[in-house]
Parts: structure tokens; sequence; C-alpha cells
């Protein structure tokens, strides 16, 4: 075992603060990685908060994982000392289910050890996450980073990015096809430069008219208001797909009713309380409400070649670890364009 700082947790009710602990020493198949960057996932909100009601505390979240090699085991061959390298929301998952033979270990169906609130497979006690120094991770979990890719920017990839590229990539969003992105936060702006990269006409939906210029500027075709009723009967059942990246209770069926015969929408905000579905408004044009997890390791590497071809980052504000707590505060508010990431060369001057 070996030392580390980082910030955590010690209660639902407690602010993030300075924490000490160990981590394994590396095996074999394991890569060290000095952390340099880590975003900041409103999931890090709900499980430091215990809003899922299954935080194991002390809580180190994070799992947006940027940084450099500094040790690999003997039997590393994907990785060296000194590349550049990322861990996402997985560290590990039974590799034997029919998901995870796949190449779908978010599915995996004993269920992935998540990159932090998990429970390590070598040592049985709880995983910790990006808000640290340092991390160790079998190699088959860790992704290589193109080096086009500014290493901050590059960071909200490991979550944002893959949760969106997943889904488009699954309903083979492409040229020639109308897609819809429900909401312009973490999720959803990455979701724009995707479907655009991958030369669809996109149309983002918004409730805030400020956004509409932004919108443009990430790649969106075209912008509605949803709050307007005439904007969207304009669209009315001319969707080939729609991401829905919106967290908060609203109407699906507003944008179920956009979706072409045999189109798609699917979801990949979460909301806390259900969302109602209009049963016939499905059966009568053989639409499809889905969902998306993520994504699994091949995807994610995929995703983030295909953003080092394409130049795609997200927009991000770079923040000390210090200000967690202020920037957890101004996230619940939307008031970040468009996903926090941690400098971790901060972490220094708090530990």
């Amino acid at each position: 075992m070996f030392a580390c700082t980082g910030y955590a947790a010690d209660a639902a009710d407690k602010p993030l603060q300075p924490f000490d602990f160990s981590r394994r020493d590396v095996g074999p198949a394991d890569v060290k990685i000095e952390i340099a960057y880590c975003g900041v996932c409103h999931s890090d909100l709900h499980q430091v908060r215990d809003e899922w009601k299954n935080t194991v505390y002390p809580c180190v979240p994070g799992h947006e994982i940027v940084g450099k090699v500094v040790e690999v085991g003997s039997d590393v061959t994907r990785f060296k000392v000194g590349q550049n390298a990322a861990i996402g929301c997985m560290v590990d998952s039974c590799r034997t289910c029919a998901s995870c033979r796949e190449g779908l270990e978010q599915y995996c169906e004993n269920m992935f050890v998540a990159t932090y609130n998990g429970v390590d497979k070598k040592t049985g006690e709880n995983t910790y996450g990006g808000y640290s120094d340092s991390i160790v991770c079998d190699q088959d979990f860790v992704l290589s980073l193109p080096e086009n890719l500014d290493l901050a920017a590059a960071a909200p990839l490991l979550c944002a990015g893959i949760t969106t590229y997943s889904p488009l990539r699954r309903w083979k969003v492409g040229p020639g096809m109308k897609v819809g992105i429900v909401g312009l936060g973490g999720l959803g702006h990455m979701a724009v430069k995707l479907a655009h990269a991958m030369g669809a006409h996109v149309v983002l939906f918004t409730t805030s008219p400020g956004k509409v210029e932004d919108a443009k500027r990430l790649g969106a075709n075209d912008v509605v208001i949803s709050k307007d009723k005439e904007q969207m009967g304009a669209h009315a059942s001319s969707f080939d797909f729609i991401l829905d990246c919106v967290a908060a209770d609203h109407d699906i069926n507003e944008y179920i009713a956009l979706l072409k015969r045999d189109g798609t929408l699917c979801q990949v905000g979460a909301p806390e309380e259900p969302l109602a579905v209009a049963v016939f408004s499905l059966i009568l044009a053989r639409r499809n409400f889905a969902g998306s997890l993520i994504g699994g390791i091949a995807e994610t590497q995929e995703m983030l070649d295909f953003c080092g071809q394409h130049g795609i980052t997200s927009d991000i504000e770079l923040i000390p670890i210090q200000d967690i707590e202020k920037a957890y505060e101004r996230m619940l508010k939307s008031d970040v364009k468009y996903r926090f990431v941690i400098d971790m060369k901060s972490l220094k001057q708090a530990a």
C-alpha cells in the first residue's frame, strides 16, 4: 500500500475536506497514474450527499480522470511511463458475463466496479476516485488519450463524452438524420458537438432563449425554445432520433411526439421522479423510448479517438479543489459552461 491525498466527504451533510488514505501497490497488470485533472460530474454531488442512498463513507468522488502514467506492472503492454492516460466510470467488472464478453462492461450482469464508491476486487475495500493525487487501475480499464487534445478539457469526455457518444453510435446517427438534443448542460453540450461531428442535422431544445447563440456555436443547426408550443409543433413527427439529457422533471411526451414513425428517444438524463409516458404515442407510430448508460471500455476508447480526429473537447471552467463546494452549489444552479474540472496541482496547497 502507498499513501495518497485527496478530498473526501465523511457524511452526507459534511463538506468535502482533505483526506489521507492508502491505495494498493501496483500489481503485474496495473497502471499507476498521477492525476493532473478530474472533471466534476453531477453524479459526484449525488454520491457525496447520499442522494442515491448507497454511499459508503469516507467518499472520494471523481470519475473523469486524466493524468500521466508514473508506474506500470510487469505484465503491462499497452502503457508506458510518461504517457498520458485516462480512467472513466469503471475500474473493473466480472469480465465473464455475456455483457462483459461483448465489450459492454457498463452492463455487467454482476455489476461493474465503480471508480469510486465501489468494491475493489483485489483488496475488498471501498474504491476512491479522482479527487486525489494518484490512482492505480488494471490496464484493461485504462484509456489512451489522443495527444492533440487539451488534457484538462478532455477530462469530461470520460463521462459526459461517452454517455452521449454511446447512444449516438448505438442508433447510428449520421448524415441525412435529423437529431434532437434536449438540454444544454454538461451532457447536452457534448451531445451537440458529437452529433454535429457525425454529420447529422442537429436541433437543440432548451428552455433558455439566452442559450441560442451558444448552441449554434457548439454545432446546432437550429434551436427550439421548448416552452414555445408553436416552435415545438413545427417539428412534429420529424426526428429520427432524440437524445434527452435533462435530469430535472419534464414532460417527455412533448418530445416523443416529435419523433417520426420508428424514431427513438433515448434518455440519458436521470430525473429523480419517474417520467410518465403516454403509451399510445409510442404505439401509434411504433416509436421507441430507450435509455443508455455510459459505454464499454472499447467504445470509450473509440470515442476518445473520434474526439481526437475531430478536435472535440468539453467546454470547461478550471477550478482549484478548495472551491469544490462552491462548484457544487453553482452546478445545482446550472451556473457553469459547461463542466467544472479540478486542477489537481491545487491539491498540494490544500493538503
